[in-house]
C-alpha cells in the first residue's frame, strides 16, 4: 500500500509524543560487543608490520586526533592546538605525546599499556616526538603522516626532525583500515539494522504538512530509543533532485517524493542507508525511475567482486541508468556510485570511475545509484555491503528496498 498518514494514534496525550510505532524500537544492549584492547593492540602491531612490507617502507608513522587514531589505540581525543599524538616507529615501541596537564585523563583513556612522553606549555611537543624517536635510533627515513593531521602539525613536525621524508601515510593506513575484521562487520550490520528499524517508524509516521525539520526530528527520537546517535537528512517533492538537499523549507502533500538519508553509529561503526518513499500514489515516471535505480543497485553488487578494479563496480551501476535513457556520464547520475565506509562515513577505497583500487574481501561500500531530474524529483537508493571471498558482494542493510509505497516492507 501507499505510504499515507500515519493511523498509529500516540503512546500517551501531548503534541510532542512520538507515535506508537516507535515504542517498539528498542537498544541493541548486549549484542553489541565492542572492540577489545587486544584487538586495538594487534592493529597497532599489524602496522608496524606493514611498515616493512611495504614498497617503499615507512621508518615512523604520525597520528593526530581523528578517527586513525580511535582505530589503533582506542582513544577518542578531540582536535585543538594543543598536540595529542601517536607516533609509531617501524621497530621499538609505538609512544604518545601528550599536554602534561592531560596526562591524567589520558591514562584513563589507555587500552593497552603504552609510553606516555608529556610537553609543557612552552615545550614544542613536535621536537619532544622527534627526540622519543632518537631515542629509539631512529633519525632519518620516511615518517608517514595520517591524511587528517591539521597541516601546522605536520609542518612543526618536518620542521622539528629534518632528516625524515615526511609523506603519506594512506597506502598503511588504507591497507589496515579498508579490511574490516568479522567482528567490525557484525558491528556495521548491527548499525544497517538499527538505521532500517529506525527509518520504517519515520516511514509509517508520516503526516501531510510535515516539513523535513519534523521528520528529521522524528529521526534522531528514533534513534535515541534504540539507544543510539543517528539523524538522516530528509528531501520532499522536487527538492530531492538536490542529492545534499536544500536550505528551501519543505512541506509534505499528496504524490511527494521522500527521500531519506542517515544511519548511525554501533561501537563507532557506521551505517549509511538511504530509503525513498512516495507519500500517497506514485506517478508512472516515479515507479520506472526507481525500477532503473533498483537494477543499478543489483548491477553494482554483482560488479563488486574480489580482485575486480573498484571503478568497475561504478561503471556497471552507471551502464544500467544510461542505457535506459537517464544519461550521458553524471547527467541525472550526479555523483560516484559509493564510498567506503566503516569508523569514517565515507572513507578509503571509493567506488567511483577511473579508480583502480584492487576490491578485497572485508572492504565496506556504499552503493548509492541514484537519478536526479531537477524541477521534478530525485531518488536514491543506498544500502551498504562488503567484498567477499567469492561471488558478488554481499549486504550489510537487512535488505534492498522493497518498493516506493513500502520502502521497507
Amino acid at each position: 500500500m501507499a505510504l499515507a498518514p500515519s493511523a498509529n494514534t500516540a503512546a500517551e496525550d501531548g503534541a510532542d509524543t512520538l507515535p506508537a510505532v516507535f515504542f517498539s524500537l528498542k537498544p541493541l544492549g548486549s549484542r553489541v560487543h565492542p572492540i577489545t584492547a587486544e584487538e586495538f593492540h594487534g592493529r597497532l602491531m599489524y602496522a608496524q608490520k606493514l611498515m616493512s612490507e611495504l614498497a617503499p617502507k615507512f621508518d615512523a608513522l604520525f597520528f593526530a586526533p581523528g578517527t586513525s587514531l580511535y582505530y589503533f589505540t582506542g582513544i577518542r581525543w578531540g582536535v585543538s592546538e594543543r598536540l595529542l599524538g601517536l607516533v609509531v616507529p617501524r621497530t621499538g615501541a609505538p609512544f604518545l605525546v601528550v599536554p602534561a596537564f592531560e596526562e591524567g585523563r589520558l591514562r584513563e583513556k589507555l587500552r593497552f599499556p603504552i609510553e606516555v612522553r608529556v610537553w609543557q606549555e612552552d615545550e614544542s611537543p613536535t621536537k619532544i616526538a622527534a627526540s622519543a624517536l632518537e631515542d629509539r635510533g631512529v633519525r632519518t627515513g620516511r615518517l608517514g603522516v595520517e591524511e587528517t593531521a591539521a597541516f601546522t602539525f605536520f609542518d612543526h613536525l618536518r620542521a622539528a626532525a629534518p632528516g625524515f621524508e615526511c609523506v603519506s601515510a594512506d597506502s598503511l593506513t588504507i591497507a589496515c583500515r579498508g579490511r574490516k575484521s568479522a567482528h567490525e562487520l557484525e558491528l556495521m550490520r548491527l548499525a544497517c539494522e538499527a538505521t532500517c528499524d529506525v527509518f520504517r517508524a519515520v516511514f509509517a509516521s508520516l503526516k501531510e504538512g510535515m516539513s523535513q525539520d519534523d521528520i528529521g526530528r522524528l529521526m534522531e527520537a528514533g534513534f535515541s530509543k534504540v539507544g543510539l546517535h543517528g539523524g538522516a537528512l530528509v528531501l520532499l517533492g522536487a527538492s530531492a533532485a538536490l542529492p545534499h538537499g536544500t536550505l528551501q523549507p519543505q512541506k509534505l502533500k499528496p504524490g511527494d517524493v521522500v527521500l531519506v538519508d542517515g544511519g548511525c553509529a554501533v561501537d563507532g561503526y557506521q551505517s549509511d542507508v538511504t530509503r525513498t518513499g512516495v507519500f500517497g500514489k506514485p506517478r508512472e515516471k516515479v515507479v520506472r525511475v526507481y525500477e532503473i535505480v533498483r537494477k543499478a543497485q543489483d548491477a553494482a553488487l554483482d560488479a563488486a567482486r574480489k580482485g575486480k578494479l573498484s571503478g568497475t563496480v561504478d561503471d556497471a551501476a552507471r551502464k544500467v541508468i544510461t542505457d535506459s535513457g537517464y544519461g550521458p556520464d553524471y547527467k541525472f547520475l550526479t555523483h560516484r556510485l559509493g564510498h567506503g565506509i566503516g569508523l569514517d562515513g565515507h572513507e578509503h577505497p571509493y567506488l567511483v570511475r577511473g579508480s583502480k583500487t584492487v576490491l578485497e574481501p572485508g572492504m565496506t561500500f556504499s552503493n548509492e545509484p541514484g537519478i536526479y531530474i531537477r524541477g521534478e524529483f530525485g531518488l536514491r537508493c543506498e544500502d551498504d555491503m562488503v567484498i567477499v571471498a567469492d561471488g558478488a558482494a554481499q549486504l550489510l542493510t537487512p535488505g534492498f528496498a522493497v518498493s516506493l509505497e513500502k520502502p521497507l516492507g
